[in-house]
C-alpha cells in the first residue's frame, strides 16, 4: 500500500537535547497508528513536525511524496492537526473558530459549513456552536478541534489526546467517528489511554528517548516480545517440591509463587494443561488466565519499565 507520510532520517534537538533521533519509517495510506511513550519521549514534537508546525533539524518529512519543507502550502492542505491544549479564540464562537480556520484553507463558507453541521451532530455537540468558546467545557473544546481539523477534508488527520477532558458517551463518539474516517484518512494520535490504544490501532509505535523501540499490531509486539498468555492458579497447598516440579515444566516461562499462588506465563493456553498433567493429585482453589495488553507490553523491559 501506498505511504501516506514519509520520514527520512528526521532529527529534532531543543538546545543541545536530541528530542528525536534519525527517524525512518512510513506511514500507510487509510491507516490508524497510535503512538505511546513515556512522557518526554518525543510524540508530542513528531505530531508537529508531521503537522508542519514544526521544523526538522535534519532529515525531510514526505506527505503524498511531496517534500514539507519545500512544498509547505501544498502539504499542509493535506493534514488537519488537533493540538493538545486548547487553542480556540475564547471571544469567538465555536462555530466562528472552525469557519476561520475554514477561511485560511480557502473553503467556501457554505461547504464549511455543511462539515461543521455533519460533525458536530456526530459528536453531539451542535446545540453549542453558537457558544463562546470560553463558556464551553474542555470536552466540547476537544470536539471542536476535531472539527476545525476535519473542516477543510484533509487526508491526514493528526490528534494529541483526541478525547482528552472527555466524558465517556463523548469518548464513544469520538471513536465512533475517527473509525469511521479510518480508510478514508490516514489517522495518527497520541494518547495515555491505554485501553483506547488496544481497541483502535492498526499500528502501534512505542517511543523511548527519541527513538521507535517498537512498530506493530499490538498481537504481533507481544507475540515478538513477551509471554502471551499470564496463568495464576491457587493451590490448597503450595508446597516448595511442588512448586520445584512446576518450576521445571518446559513451557513454563517465568515462575513465581505467592503463598499457595502459582503464576507463571505461556506462549499458548496450553501449557495449562502441561501443568495440570503433574498436579492431578492435587486440589486447586481457583484458575486466572489473561490474555496480556498494552500495559503489560510497557511494563516490560522493552519499554523502559512502562509510562508510570
Amino acid at each position: 500500500m501506498a505511504a501516506s507520510i514519509t520520514l527520512k532520517k528526521v532529527g529534532k534537538l531543543i538546545g543541545k537535547k536530541t528530542i528525536l533521533a534519525g527517524l525512518s519509517f512510513g506511514i500507510e495510506k487509510g491507516s490508524l497508528v497510535a503512538i505511546v511513550g513515556l512522557n518526554g519521549a518525543g510524540k508530542t514534537t513528531l505530531l508537529k513536525l508531521l503537522s508542519g508546525f514544526e521544523n526538522p533539524n535534519y532529515g525531510q518529512v514526505f506527505i503524498h511524496g511531496l517534500d514539507m519543507n519545500k512544498r509547505r502550502n501544498e502539504t499542509r492542505k493535506l493534514v488537519g492537526y488537533v493540538p493538545y491544549e486548547n487553542d480556540l479564540d475564547p471571544w469567538l464562537s465555536l462555530r466562528e473558530n472552525i469557519l476561520f480556520n475554514a477561511e485560511l484553507y480557502k473553503v467556501s463558507t457554505d461547504t464549511a459549513s455543511k462539515r461543521i453541521e455533519k460533525f458536530s451532530r456526530l459528536l453531539d455537540f451542535r446545540n453549542q456552536l453558537d457558544r463562546t468558546a470560553h463558556k464551553v467545557s474542555g470536552g466540547i473544546h476537544k470536539k471542536t478541534m476535531i472539527v476545525r481539523g476535519l473542516v477543510h477534508n484533509p487526508d491526514i488527520l493528526i490528534l494529541d489526546e483526541p478525547t482528552g477532558y472527555m466524558d465517556a458517551e463523548s469518548i464513544r463518539l469520538t471513536w465512533d467517528l475517527l473509525k469511521d474516517l479510518k480508510g478514508e484518512k490516514s489517522i495518527i494520535y497520541v494518547s495515555n489511554s491505554l485501553q483506547e490504544i488496544e481497541q483502535a490501532h492498526d499500528r502501534i509505535l512505542v517511543f523511548h528517548e527519541g527513538k521507535i523501540l517498537m512498530d506493530g499490531h499490538l498481537d504481533t509486539l507481544l507475540e515478538s516480545t513477551i509471554e502471551y498468555h499470564q496463568f495464576q492458579i491457587e493451590f490448597e497447598n503450595l508446597t516448595d517440591d511442588l512448586y520445584l516440579k512446576l518450576k521445571k515444566i518446559s513451557t513454563v516461562v517465568s515462575p513465581n509463587r505467592l503463598d499457595n499462588i502459582f503464576h507463571f506465563y505461556g506462549r499458548t493456553r496450553n501449557v495449562f494443561f502441561d501443568v495440570i498433567s503433574e498436579t492431578k493429585d492435587e486440589k486447586m482453589l481457583d484458575l486466572n488466565l489473561k490474555k496480556l495488553g498494552l500495559r503489560d507490553l510497557l511494563d516490560s523491559e522493552f519499554a523502559g519499565k512502562g509510562l508510570d
